[in-house]
């Protein structure tokens, strides 16, 4: 929904700025989130007022950051004039007589989207401000720039179904009416005078243009697969399991098909598969925390309809076979059947999202891995080195421990393998070209070796026996 909100509103400035100097083809940042049906009233009187609260970095009360307004949203980012990531515009004011447009000009405040709801009670539209992911400032850390983050204020015109909005971030002006550009503002009037000729040099000059875009993935010559594969997971020494976003399984060597939710409808696409090691069985794991159970795994629960900070990127089952672990991007872990719970990430900083999780053969401990290569240990899971603020080519995308828990692997996109502890180094994908980036591995129970697969099906074997792959 997003993606098509820009992508409209981005044609329609193209076509409709070309005329005017100042925006120069800028894209107003839409929202998919949506909390609710509220309604919002209007408050009296002007956005901003006489306020001196100076960002809290003790400027002089007549800077300009001390001048109670919020700063330009092209200052925030490098001279383009639209809403920065994640904010959405919570609402318009009009100024006529601008020197900088043939008749009114528009402001449209650019508001941070709320992690959570604190605060939004009682018909208050505002999160506390803990919830909105900003910080009062002056812009850039300077008195000489307007306030950033600061302002929590609301006219309302636009975007009206997210009933609860952060502070201020900054603001965007156009020529244009704001229903022309958003589709969710109203044309209830706002009007404040007094900003008509505020300005700063990057709303008049045209910007530095963006870089290309990114080329297109090269074409997808799987059409097993559609080069969705998310991940694989080993049977046994001699067998192995690869899943698709779709819900499709492939099984190879001893691994049997047991069934899988190809052709059926999906709230959300597959990211991960565990087998129960040994047996005819095995769970898939969707982003929104759904499973799906095939053969003799049994279901002990799941994520499904339940809310989630960040979505599911993983899963790991105990060695009973009776309990799995869930793990989110942002490291939060969900225990089910006999599956402890020893610690998580959850709400913690992490410089890099969570990718991947491991449980140790004793089913006391489990790992967690960022895309950097960092490593958090858990319960028994000994820590034994990572790539965490290491240089990498390509990001982590999977880990996979040894038989004896003494030691575990990386694979990164590019192929490329990292070894700690007992890991044995066989080899990588790593400097060679490869038709799909890498998305997960799976090392040999019970053995040695390991195997890592490809976006497209492909299977690289790694002293470990090559049983066939869908690419």
């Amino acid at each position: 929904m997003t993606g098509t909100l820009v992508e409209r509103a981005s044609e329609f400035l193209e076509s409709r700025l070309s005329r005017r100097s100042f925006i120069n083809r800028s894209a107003f940042v839409g929202s998919a989130l949506a909390v609710g049906g509220a309604e919002f009233a209007l408050h009296p009187g002007t956005a901003y007022g006489a306020i001196c609260s100076c960002g809290d970095l003790g400027c002089d009360c007549g800077s300009t950051c001390c001048s109670g307004f919020s700063e330009f949203c092209c200052v925030l980012n490098g001279g383009y004039n639209y809403c920065p990531t994640g904010t959405v515009i919570g609402g318009w004011w009009k100024a006529d007589g601008s020197a900088y447009c043939a008749g009114p000009r528009y402001y449209l405040d650019c508001s941070a989207q709320c992690n959570c709801l604190a605060g939004c009670s009682g018909g208050f539209p505002f999160c506390q401000p803990g919830c909105d992911g900003t910080n009062c400032s002056c812009a850039l850390e300077s008195c000489a720039n307007y306030l950033e983050g600061c302002l929590q204020f609301r006219y309302g015109q636009c975007n009206q179904q997210i009933a609860c909005m952060g502070r201020i971030v900054c603001r965007v002006v156009s020529c244009i009416p704001p229903w022309e550009v958003d589709p969710t503002c109203t044309t209830t009037l706002a009007v404040d005078e007094g900003t008509a000729n505020m300005n700063r040099v990057c709303t008049t000059a045209v910007p530095t243009p963006p870089p290309p875009p990114a080329p297109p993935p090269p074409p997808c010559y799987s059409p097993a697969t559609m080069c969705e594969v998310v991940g694989m997971s080993a049977v046994d020494a001699a067998g192995y399991l690869v899943v698709t976003a779709f819900g499709r399984v492939f099984s190879f060597g001893y691994a049997t098909n047991e069934g899988d939710m190809s052709g059926a409808p999906l709230n959300a696409p597959i990211v991960g598969i565990a087998a129960r090691e040994g047996t005819n069985g095995y769970w898939m794991v969707a982003s929104d925390g759904g499973i799906f159970t095939f053969g003799n795994a049994n279901f002990f629960g799941s994520m499904g309809g339940q809310p989630l900070n960040q979505p599911i990127v993983g899963m790991a089952a105990t060695p009973s076979g009776n309990g799995y672990w869930l793990v989110a991007s942002d490291g939060g872990v969900f225990c089910f059947g006999d599956a402890n719970f020893f610690g998580s990430e959850g709400g913690k900083p992490l410089n890099q999202p969570v990718v991947g999780m491991a449980a140790t053969p004793s089913g006391n401990g489990y790992w967690l891995v960022a895309s950097d290569g960092g490593i958090f240990c858990f319960g028994d899971a000994q820590f034994r080195g990572s790539e965490g603020g290491q240089p990498l080519n390509k990001p982590v995308v999977g880990m996979a421990a040894t038989p004896s828990g003494n030691g575990y692997y990386l694979v990164a996109a590019d192929g490329g393998i990292f070894c700690f502890g007992d890991a044995q180094f066989d080899g990588s994908e790593g400097g060679q070209p490869l038709n799909r980036p890498m998305v997960g591995m799976a090392s040999v129970p019970a053995g040695s070796g390991y195997w890592t697969v490809a976006q497209d099906g492909g299977i690289f074997s790694f002293d470990a026996p090559f049983l066939g792959s869908p690419a």
